[in-house]
């Protein structure tokens, strides 16, 4: 089996008592401009790319394509980055993969757990759950296009129900090199609680096969002391946060620190250990580099419209020093502003103002 960097960041993890610590792909979220934030200012284990049509890749036309690969930039500062690909069809699996390993990617993962329906009518996504032998056929082809490439898999206990005990498996005897589990089935989405439980069982499955692909669990994670402890308790070799890296690009500013603490006991570290909060000031200046960022990298290609929900984010459960001057209603008035902002200019110019105005009261 080819672990690629991952037996690497498996030994570390081992040395420092703790499970590997990723960052989840998310669309129109966690971009080239957000990632290269995110490396700058609190650098996960690994990245993975927003998910990319593998068909697209190969059948758009040149303009198409073009687009479809800023999906796939990234900078030096982001690797590991991993390249996620989704596709029913083995043949541009397999030529999409190719295209990935010429890119310079560290590592390829095949989406088999979203839930759009418009991914599913593909062929791809969470549909893969109820074909078993076209799962395997593009997992299979992904592995042929990647060469030395590590190639892993992003998917969910179930499609309808649990299936963890017949679908876990038939991946597994493809030999990926990691297997993420979304802790829920594609029905519930994420109205349910996610549960862990079914990650320790994913493990269980893998070891009683003798498999030596690594199990990382994902869903409901709330911060870097969170996933060290879900994954200790499941027994995952790696955890997966997604949703908590909102409006939040300092959230694994701590893993440096975490790592020196590995050895204290979780009860121990949660006492010791002070989680990092920025100021409202760096918040907001952080917020204008990631605009300027997005507008500079992506700005052609996508809507400034995008930028919107990492506004709503960055001023979301603000948590402020005490030597911040702030109030709720000048929240508000910023919220508002920033939101009807048409461009970088206008919300750099937006964010100045506000912050004369609170260093002035």
């Amino acid at each position: 089996m080819n672990l690629g960097f991952w037996k690497k960041l498996k030994e570390s993890s081992i040395k420092e008592n703790r499970p590997i610590i990723v960052l989840a792909p998310m669309a129109d979220v966690t971009d080239a401009s957000f990632r290269h934030v995110i490396a700058k200012y609190g650098k996960p284990d690994a990245m993975w790319t927003e998910f990319v049509s593998a068909d697209g890749l190969i059948r758009a036309t040149e303009d198409g394509k073009k687009k479809l690969l800023k999906d796939l930039m990234y900078s030096e500062e982001e690797r590991p980055i991993v390249a996620q690909l989704f596709s029913g069809n083995p043949e541009y699996m397999k030529k999409a993969s190719v295209l990935c390993r010429e890119l310079g990617f560290d590592g390829i993962d095949i989406n088999m757990g979203c839930p759009d329906k418009s991914i599913e009518k593909q062929g791809a996504g969470a549909s893969m759950m109820k074909d078993y032998k076209r799962a395997r056929e593009v997992l299979r082809s992904a592995k042929e296009g990647a060469g030395d490439l590590p190639v892993s898999v992003k998917t969910r206990i179930g499609y309808n129900k649990d299936e963890l005990d017949t679908w876990l498996p038939e991946l597994l005897a493809e030999e990926p090199s990691v297997v993420t589990i979304h802790a829920r089935t594609r029905k519930e989405m994420s109205k349910v609680p996610a549960r862990w439980e079914e990650v320790r069982r994913a493990v269980e499955i893998r070891d009683s096969l003798k498999s030596k692909t690594l199990i990382f669990g994902n869903g409901d994670i709330l911060d870097v002391e969170d996933a060290i402890k879900k994954g200790k308790e499941s027994g995952a070799d790696g955890v997966m946060l997604g949703r908590a890296i909102f409006g939040n690009p300092f959230l694994f500013a701590n893993l440096a620190r975490e790592n020196r603490d590995s050895q204290i006991e979780h009860t121990e570290r949660v006492k010791r250990v002070e989680v990092y909060t920025p100021s409202l000031k760096e918040k907001l200046r952080v917020l204008v580099e990631h605009t300027k960022l997005f507008e500079e990298l992506l700005g052609d290609t996508k809507s400034f419209a995008l930028m919107k929900k990492h506004f709503k984010s960055y001023l979301s459960g603000v948590a402020l020093a005490k030597s911040d001057v702030f109030s709720f209603s000048g929240a508000h008035e910023l919220r508002t502003k920033l939101m009807e902002a048409e461009n970088v200019r206008e919300v750099e110019s937006i964010v100045n103002e506000f912050l004369v105005r609170v260093e002035k009261a």
